[in-house]
């Protein structure tokens, strides 16, 4: 069988938005490989909740070789699909693992990227990129001394909190999402403290050239504010590359819950793996 790698998102697990894409993708025919990355959910690793882009790229691999070694897959037939932080976790493992030869990327955010320039990539607040930074290295040395790792929030944590974001920005939809609809024991929404200083030395799209000849997908909703991600990253790699938009659709609504977003994405990756797998 031919088969796809699903990233999840950051602060989240499986069983969430990649359980969506993976119930359509192996209705028409793909193994789907989905799995909690190192650190989170049920999968080994410490401190918990630590974000590295680095082993979350190392994940993806991981997972293909999992799936080369399975004689139930055609290895030369698997594909990657990445959603939200893991859009960016995705490309860039695929950069240089050329085993994956088909890549797409959904609601794709470069961490680092966002991290030093804002979700928008407006220009991002070096004072507060410091602050995060500072605290990280602090977190560091608080964990040579045997105290617990520090973790902080992500996204909104209560109504209230979700209140003073705006209107369909990827923070008060991920609260939405994450907090009320689909909350999961296995996903707090946060993050190790440390996890900053390396999500800010990282760059998703550094070498996407790499990835060429094979394909490069991205699907992005066109009121997103992460949708400058997808657009910086289509602009640097090299052909074949498409950056599909879903009209009206912003960051999380991408996230394979709402129907009249997700067949139209659903369409496009059948056409999309098809071809290439």
């Amino acid at each position: 069988m031919p088969a796809i790698v699903i990233g999840h998102p950051v602060t989240s697990v499986k069983e969430q938005s990649p359980t969506f894409y993976a119930k359509a993708l192996s209705g028409i025919g793909y193994a789907v490989l989905i799995f909690d990355a190192t650190y989170q959910g049920h999968s080994e690793g410490e401190p918990r909740l630590l974000e590295d882009p680095f082993a979350r790229a190392e994940d993806v691999k991981d997972a293909v070789s999992f799936l080369s070694a399975d004689s139930r897959i055609d290895a030369d037939r698997i594909g990657a699909l990445g959603i939200c932080g893991s859009g960016g976790y995705v490309p860039f493992a695929a950069q240089t693992d050329r085993r994956i030869k088909a890549v797409a990327g959904i609601s794709a955010v470069n961490i680092g990227d966002m991290v030093r320039e804002g979700t928008d990539l407006s220009g991002g607040d070096r004072d507060a990129l410091d602050a995060q930074l500072n605290a990280a290295n602090a977190a560091r040395t608080a964990e040579a001394k045997g105290e617990p790792a520090a973790v902080t929030a992500m996204l909104p944590m209560t109504a209230e909190e979700a209140a003073q974001t705006p209107d369909r920005s990827m923070l008060s939809d991920a609260y939405e999402f994450y907090r009320v609809e689909f909350c999961s024991p296995d996903a707090p929404n946060k993050v190790a403290v440390r996890s900053f200083d390396q999500i800010a030395q990282f760059d998703a799209w550094q070498f996407l050239t790499l990835i060429s000849p094979r394909p490069l997908l991205l699907i992005a909703g066109t009121v997103a504010d992460s949708r400058a991600h997808s657009e910086r990253a289509i602009e640097k790699a090299a052909e074949p590359k498409e950056l599909f938009w879903v009209e009206g659709a912003s960051h999380v609504d991408l996230y394979g819950h709402k129907p009249e977003f997700l067949d139209p994405i659903i369409a496009k990756l059948t056409d999309f793996y098809g071809k290439c797998l």
